[in-house]
């Protein structure tokens, strides 16, 4: 097995994504094995099994908001105005300034 501790952060980004991917395809094998024993124990009485498929499933899509607010400290932080307040607009609110100075125009 590899030393971890002497891999560069690129190399080791790598290690985990390959390792990530075999998981997920040895998962995904045992799955389909269980799912075929299933239906031939099932169809050895003659009953029929459907089985949905949970990896199928469709997420929903969610349209990107454009950001309404930009902190003046670092402008590449912008918040869309939406959810929980980002920690820099929190602090800037707490520190008495406006919501409304940070618009985004």
């Amino acid at each position: 097995m590899t030393d971890l501790t002497n891999l560069s952060d690129a190399e080791l980004q790598e290690v985990i994504e390959k390792a990530e991917k075999a998981l997920k395809e040895r998962l995904s094998s045992k799955r389909k094995e269980v799912i075929a024993q299933i239906k031939d124990l099932a169809a050895s009485i003659g009953v029929v099994v459907e089985l949905h498929d949970a990896e199928k499933i469709v997420d929903r899509k969610t349209v990107k908001v454009a950001a309404r607010y930009r902190n003046p400290a670092d402008p590449i932080q912008t918040w869309s105005g939406r959810g929980l307040a980002p920690k820099w607009m929190q602090e800037l609110i707490a520190s008495g300034r406006d919501k409304s100075e940070f618009e985004i125009i």
